[in-house]
């Protein structure tokens, strides 16, 4: 009785345990990449902040994840592009290529800019990065198709997608079109501002696949039951 007590007053230690994985121990604190939060003096934080900031000087804190980036020109959905434009490992050419596809948008965007008359300058879009974003949302389907066997048939069952699905998609097609476009004589990020333009306004053959894809959905909604299988 008297070593089991002796056990648990015994002081801990915070450590890394093993099981199947390696795993932090919950003692750890969790990482914070957000320079601006350190940059804040002590008297203007809150209560809760502050006890957090005392803890960070006294317990360990897990090693920051490789994706995790404190850099105020770190875009995830831009890293997510990236990797999925990448071919055969080469990460430098893939972000190089979007590196002149901004490039390139944003000498478009400011060319029409100074060609426009004063009433619609303010209407211009000049930030790349926006541009990217609209884009690739305009590009995203709400609605999927799914194949679904029934009675020895197949059915393609519509289906809403989740987030990362829609973002999947709508990065594939670009990409798709980018890379199956007959002009071979013309460079990928020169094809890919194009499409991003194009998306931007609402406008292109992937915006033209995604309603395509929803008009697909529309005319296969009698078999929309079929999903609860």
């Amino acid at each position: 009785m008297a070593a089991s007590i002796a056990k648990l007053l015994r002081p801990w230690t915070p450590g890394v345990f093993q099981v199947r994985w390696s795993r932090y121990n919950p003692y750890y604190l969790e990482p914070e990449a957000d320079k601006e939060k350190y940059r804040i003096p002590e008297s203007e934080l809150s209560e809760e902040d502050r006890e957090q900031r005392k803890l960070k000087a006294l317990k360990p804190i897990k090693a920051a994840a490789p994706d995790l980036n404190s850099s105020v020109f770190n875009d995830p959905q831009i890293s997510k592009f990236v990797n999925m434009m990448m071919q055969d490992g080469n990460k430098v050419l893939a972000r190089s290529v979007i590196t002149q596809t901004l490039e390139s948008i944003k000498r478009k965007q400011v060319e029409r800019y100074h060609k426009a008359p004063d009433a619609q300058k303010e209407e211009i879009e000049c930030n790349p990065y926006t541009i990217f974003h609209k884009a690739l949302e305009n590009c995203k389907p709400v609605i999927g198709m799914v194949s679904v066997q029934k009675g020895g048939k197949y059915y393609q069952v519509p289906t809403p997608l989740t987030e990362n699905r829609q973002r999947f998609l709508a990065m594939k097609w670009l990409i798709t079109e980018c890379r199956d476009n007959k002009h071979r004589r013309t460079h990928m990020y020169e094809k890919l501002s194009q499409e991003l333009l194009a998306a931007f306004a609402n406008e292109g053959n992937v915006v033209k696949r995604k309603h395509d894809l929803h008009k697909m959905a529309e005319a296969n909604r009698a078999f929309a039951h079929y999903r609860w299988w």
